[in-house]
Protein backbone atom coordinates (compact mmCIF):
# COMPACT_ATOMS: atom_id res chain seq x y z
CA UNK A 1 0.00 0.00 0.00
CA UNK A 2 2.89 2.36 0.70
CA UNK A 3 4.26 1.86 -2.81
CA UNK A 4 1.32 3.61 -4.45
CA UNK A 5 1.97 6.68 -2.31
CA UNK A 6 5.72 6.62 -2.97
CA UNK A 7 4.90 6.81 -6.65
CA UNK A 8 3.43 10.26 -6.08
CA UNK A 9 6.74 11.81 -5.04
CA UNK A 10 7.78 14.07 -7.94
CA UNK A 11 10.88 13.27 -9.91
CA UNK A 12 13.83 15.58 -9.25
CA UNK A 13 14.38 17.03 -12.70
CA UNK A 14 17.87 18.11 -13.74
CA UNK A 15 16.71 21.55 -14.89
CA UNK A 16 14.69 22.32 -11.74
CA UNK A 17 15.33 24.99 -9.11
CA UNK A 18 14.53 25.44 -5.40
CA UNK A 19 11.13 26.98 -6.07
CA UNK A 20 9.95 23.80 -7.80
CA UNK A 21 9.88 21.70 -4.62
CA UNK A 22 7.61 23.63 -2.36
CA UNK A 23 7.74 26.68 -0.14
CA UNK A 24 7.03 25.81 3.49
CA UNK A 25 6.21 28.22 6.30
CA UNK A 26 6.84 26.81 9.78
CA UNK A 27 5.03 28.78 12.50
CA UNK A 28 6.52 27.49 15.71
CA UNK A 29 8.53 28.00 18.86
CA UNK A 30 8.37 29.82 22.19
CA UNK A 31 10.85 30.42 24.98
CA UNK A 32 12.27 27.06 26.04
CA UNK A 33 10.98 25.29 22.93
CA UNK A 34 13.12 26.55 20.06
CA UNK A 35 14.14 22.94 19.43
CA UNK A 36 10.66 22.10 18.16
CA UNK A 37 10.83 24.88 15.58
CA UNK A 38 14.29 23.72 14.52
CA UNK A 39 13.37 20.05 14.18
CA UNK A 40 10.19 20.77 12.23
CA UNK A 41 12.07 23.02 9.82
CA UNK A 42 14.82 20.45 9.34
CA UNK A 43 12.23 17.73 8.77
CA UNK A 44 10.79 19.76 5.90
CA UNK A 45 14.27 20.40 4.52
CA UNK A 46 15.37 16.76 4.69
CA UNK A 47 12.13 15.60 3.05
CA UNK A 48 12.92 17.57 -0.08
CA UNK A 49 11.45 21.07 0.21
CA UNK A 50 13.25 23.78 -1.70
CA UNK A 51 12.51 26.77 0.53
CA UNK A 52 11.60 26.82 4.22
CA UNK A 53 10.96 29.84 6.43
CA UNK A 54 10.67 29.46 10.19
CA UNK A 55 8.46 32.11 11.85
CA UNK A 56 9.26 32.57 15.55
CA UNK A 57 8.82 35.12 18.37
CA UNK A 58 11.16 38.02 17.65
CA UNK A 59 13.20 37.64 20.85
CA UNK A 60 14.11 34.10 19.75
CA UNK A 61 15.08 34.98 16.19
CA UNK A 62 18.82 35.32 16.84
CA UNK A 63 18.85 31.84 18.38
CA UNK A 64 17.08 30.40 15.35
CA UNK A 65 19.40 32.15 12.91
CA UNK A 66 22.28 30.39 14.62
CA UNK A 67 20.54 26.99 14.72
CA UNK A 68 19.17 27.11 11.17
CA UNK A 69 21.72 27.48 8.40
CA UNK A 70 19.71 26.44 5.34
CA UNK A 71 16.35 27.73 6.60
CA UNK A 72 15.24 31.36 6.57
CA UNK A 73 13.65 32.98 9.63
CA UNK A 74 10.79 35.42 10.13
CA UNK A 75 10.78 37.28 13.49
CA UNK A 76 7.27 38.07 14.74
CA UNK A 77 5.49 40.02 17.46
CA UNK A 78 5.30 38.14 20.73
CA UNK A 79 3.44 37.92 24.03
CA UNK A 80 4.82 38.76 27.47
CA UNK A 81 5.63 35.05 27.84
CA UNK A 82 7.69 35.15 24.62
CA UNK A 83 5.33 33.11 22.51
CA UNK A 84 3.66 34.24 19.28
CA UNK A 85 1.19 37.09 19.79
CA UNK A 86 -1.98 38.15 18.00
CA UNK A 87 -0.15 41.09 16.44
CA UNK A 88 1.86 38.55 14.43
CA UNK A 89 -1.24 37.51 12.51
CA UNK A 90 -0.97 40.04 9.68
CA UNK A 91 2.64 39.09 8.86
CA UNK A 92 1.84 35.37 9.01
CA UNK A 93 -1.15 35.82 6.71
CA UNK A 94 0.88 37.86 4.25
CA UNK A 95 3.79 35.44 4.21
CA UNK A 96 1.57 32.37 3.93
CA UNK A 97 0.17 33.74 0.67
CA UNK A 98 3.64 33.25 -0.82
CA UNK A 99 3.96 29.66 0.41
CA UNK A 100 2.50 26.30 -0.57
CA UNK A 101 1.86 24.93 2.93
CA UNK A 102 2.04 25.96 6.59
CA UNK A 103 3.27 23.81 9.50
CA UNK A 104 1.62 25.28 12.59
CA UNK A 105 2.10 24.50 16.25
CA UNK A 106 5.41 22.84 17.21
CA UNK A 107 6.63 24.36 20.46
CA UNK A 108 4.32 27.40 20.35
CA UNK A 109 3.24 26.97 23.97
CA UNK A 110 -0.14 27.36 25.65
CA UNK A 111 -0.39 31.09 26.21
CA UNK A 112 -4.03 32.15 25.89
CA UNK A 113 -3.23 34.78 23.27
CA UNK A 114 -1.20 32.30 21.23
CA UNK A 115 -4.12 29.89 21.28
CA UNK A 116 -6.40 32.61 19.93
CA UNK A 117 -3.86 33.31 17.19
CA UNK A 118 -3.87 29.64 16.18
CA UNK A 119 -7.66 29.55 15.91
CA UNK A 120 -7.76 32.71 13.80
CA UNK A 121 -5.02 31.43 11.49
CA UNK A 122 -6.88 28.17 10.97
CA UNK A 123 -10.00 30.06 9.96
CA UNK A 124 -8.27 32.53 7.64
CA UNK A 125 -5.20 30.90 6.04
CA UNK A 126 -6.26 29.54 2.66
CA UNK A 127 -3.26 27.27 2.17
CA UNK A 128 -2.92 23.67 3.43
CA UNK A 129 -1.97 23.44 7.11
CA UNK A 130 -0.29 20.68 9.09
CA UNK A 131 -1.33 21.27 12.70
CA UNK A 132 0.69 19.80 15.57
CA UNK A 133 1.34 19.92 19.31
CA UNK A 134 0.05 23.04 21.11
CA UNK A 135 -1.59 24.07 17.87
CA UNK A 136 -3.91 21.11 18.45
CA UNK A 137 -4.26 21.91 22.15
CA UNK A 138 -5.54 25.36 21.18
CA UNK A 139 -8.67 23.60 19.85
CA UNK A 140 -9.51 21.83 23.10
CA UNK A 141 -13.27 21.90 23.49
CA UNK A 142 -14.15 22.96 19.94
CA UNK A 143 -13.54 21.65 16.41
CA UNK A 144 -15.16 24.58 14.59
CA UNK A 145 -11.85 26.14 13.42
CA UNK A 146 -11.11 22.84 11.64
CA UNK A 147 -14.60 22.38 10.21
CA UNK A 148 -14.66 25.93 8.89
CA UNK A 149 -11.41 25.63 6.94
CA UNK A 150 -11.66 25.89 3.18
CA UNK A 151 -8.20 24.43 2.54
CA UNK A 152 -6.78 20.98 3.26
CA UNK A 153 -5.69 20.17 6.81
CA UNK A 154 -3.65 17.44 8.49
CA UNK A 155 -3.53 17.14 12.27
CA UNK A 156 -0.85 15.07 14.01
CA UNK A 157 -1.90 14.44 17.63
CA UNK A 158 -0.30 12.07 20.10
CA UNK A 159 -2.84 10.15 22.24
CA UNK A 160 -2.94 12.82 24.97
CA UNK A 161 -3.64 15.61 22.49
CA UNK A 162 -6.23 13.42 20.76
CA UNK A 163 -7.95 12.78 24.09
CA UNK A 164 -8.11 16.50 24.94
CA UNK A 165 -9.38 17.35 21.48
CA UNK A 166 -12.18 14.76 21.64
CA UNK A 167 -13.03 15.19 25.32
CA UNK A 168 -12.11 11.57 26.13
CA UNK A 169 -9.55 9.78 28.28
CA UNK A 170 -6.31 8.46 26.84
CA UNK A 171 -7.29 4.85 27.58
CA UNK A 172 -10.34 5.05 25.34
CA UNK A 173 -8.22 6.53 22.53
CA UNK A 174 -5.56 3.84 22.82
CA UNK A 175 -7.99 0.95 23.02
CA UNK A 176 -9.65 1.90 19.74
CA UNK A 177 -7.05 3.87 17.81
CA UNK A 178 -8.16 3.19 14.25
CA UNK A 179 -11.85 3.93 14.84
CA UNK A 180 -11.04 7.05 16.88
CA UNK A 181 -8.82 8.44 14.11
CA UNK A 182 -11.36 7.58 11.44
CA UNK A 183 -14.22 9.14 13.40
CA UNK A 184 -12.40 12.41 14.04
CA UNK A 185 -11.32 12.65 10.40
CA UNK A 186 -14.93 12.31 9.25
CA UNK A 187 -16.37 14.74 11.84
CA UNK A 188 -13.70 17.44 11.44
CA UNK A 189 -13.09 17.03 7.70
CA UNK A 190 -9.33 16.64 8.09
CA UNK A 191 -6.64 13.99 7.72
CA UNK A 192 -5.79 12.63 11.16
CA UNK A 193 -2.36 11.20 11.92
CA UNK A 194 -2.70 9.59 15.39
CA UNK A 195 0.88 9.07 16.50
CA UNK A 196 2.25 6.27 18.64
CA UNK A 197 2.95 2.56 18.24
CA UNK A 198 1.45 1.71 14.84
CA UNK A 199 0.58 5.29 13.90
CA UNK A 200 -2.86 5.53 12.27
CA UNK A 201 -3.59 7.81 9.30
CA UNK A 202 -7.26 8.41 8.41
CA UNK A 203 -9.01 10.71 5.97
CA UNK A 204 -12.59 12.05 5.82
CA UNK A 205 -13.55 9.51 3.14
CA UNK A 206 -12.95 6.59 5.51
CA UNK A 207 -9.54 5.50 4.21
CA UNK A 208 -7.11 4.35 6.89
CA UNK A 209 -3.46 3.31 7.01
CA UNK A 210 -1.74 1.66 9.97
CA UNK A 211 2.01 2.19 9.89
CA UNK A 212 4.38 -0.69 10.55
CA UNK A 213 7.70 1.13 10.81
CA UNK A 214 9.12 2.75 13.94
CA UNK A 215 10.33 1.59 17.34
CA UNK A 216 10.56 2.46 21.04
CA UNK A 217 13.71 4.51 20.52
CA UNK A 218 11.51 7.13 18.87
CA UNK A 219 9.75 7.80 22.19
CA UNK A 220 11.84 10.90 22.79
CA UNK A 221 11.22 14.64 22.59
CA UNK A 222 11.19 16.26 19.17
CA UNK A 223 10.53 13.18 17.03
CA UNK A 224 6.98 14.31 16.30
CA UNK A 225 8.21 17.74 15.23
CA UNK A 226 10.33 16.10 12.55
CA UNK A 227 7.25 14.26 11.28
CA UNK A 228 5.22 17.47 11.04
CA UNK A 229 7.91 19.04 8.88
CA UNK A 230 8.06 15.98 6.64
CA UNK A 231 4.32 15.87 6.03
CA UNK A 232 4.27 19.60 5.27
CA UNK A 233 7.17 19.11 2.87
CA UNK A 234 5.35 16.44 0.87
CA UNK A 235 2.20 18.55 0.65
CA UNK A 236 4.31 21.47 -0.55
CA UNK A 237 5.75 19.25 -3.27
CA UNK A 238 2.24 18.71 -4.64
CA UNK A 239 1.30 15.40 -3.04
CA UNK A 240 -2.24 15.04 -1.68
CA UNK A 241 -2.63 15.38 2.07
CA UNK A 242 -3.51 11.74 2.84
CA UNK A 243 -0.60 10.38 0.79
CA UNK A 244 1.70 12.96 2.36
CA UNK A 245 0.76 11.73 5.84
CA UNK A 246 1.19 8.07 4.85
CA UNK A 247 4.58 8.78 3.29
CA UNK A 248 5.60 10.89 6.25
CA UNK A 249 4.86 8.31 8.93
CA UNK A 250 6.33 5.43 6.91
CA UNK A 251 9.63 7.14 6.05
CA UNK A 252 9.87 8.76 9.50
CA UNK A 253 9.53 5.35 11.15
CA UNK A 254 11.91 3.76 8.67
CA UNK A 255 14.57 6.36 9.50
CA UNK A 256 13.96 5.60 13.16
CA UNK A 257 14.41 1.88 12.54
CA UNK A 258 17.73 2.49 10.80
CA UNK A 259 18.83 4.72 13.68
CA UNK A 260 17.84 2.06 16.24
CA UNK A 261 19.78 -0.59 14.35
CA UNK A 262 22.93 1.52 14.22
CA UNK A 263 22.74 3.32 17.58
CA UNK A 264 20.41 1.25 19.71
CA UNK A 265 17.02 2.50 20.98
CA UNK A 266 18.27 3.78 24.35
CA UNK A 267 20.52 6.51 22.98
CA UNK A 268 18.39 7.69 20.07
CA UNK A 269 17.38 11.36 19.80
CA UNK A 270 15.17 13.19 17.33
CA UNK A 271 18.08 14.45 15.27
CA UNK A 272 19.05 10.83 14.59
CA UNK A 273 15.79 10.47 12.64
CA UNK A 274 16.82 13.49 10.59
CA UNK A 275 20.30 12.09 10.03
CA UNK A 276 19.00 8.76 8.72
CA UNK A 277 16.26 10.14 6.49
CA UNK A 278 18.49 10.00 3.39
CA UNK A 279 19.09 6.29 4.01
CA UNK A 280 15.37 5.75 4.61
CA UNK A 281 14.53 7.39 1.25
CA UNK A 282 17.09 5.16 -0.45
CA UNK A 283 15.82 2.00 1.26
CA UNK A 284 12.26 2.87 0.22
CA UNK A 285 13.43 3.21 -3.38
CA UNK A 286 13.01 6.96 -3.65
Amino acid sequence: MVREHIGKIPERRAESHKGDYGKVLVVAGSVGMTGAAYLCSQGALKAGSGLITCAVPESLNTIMEIKLTEVMTLPLEETATRSLGLEAKAKIMDFSDKCDVVALGPGIGRDTETGELVRELLREIEKPIVLDADGINALEGGLDPLRERKARTVITPHPGEMARLMGKDVGSIQSNREDMAKGLAEVAGVVVCLKGHRTVVANPLGMTFVNETGNSGMATGGVGDVLTGMIASFIGQGIDDYSSAVLGVHLHGLAGDIAAEKKGPFSMVASDVLDFLPEAFSKAGI
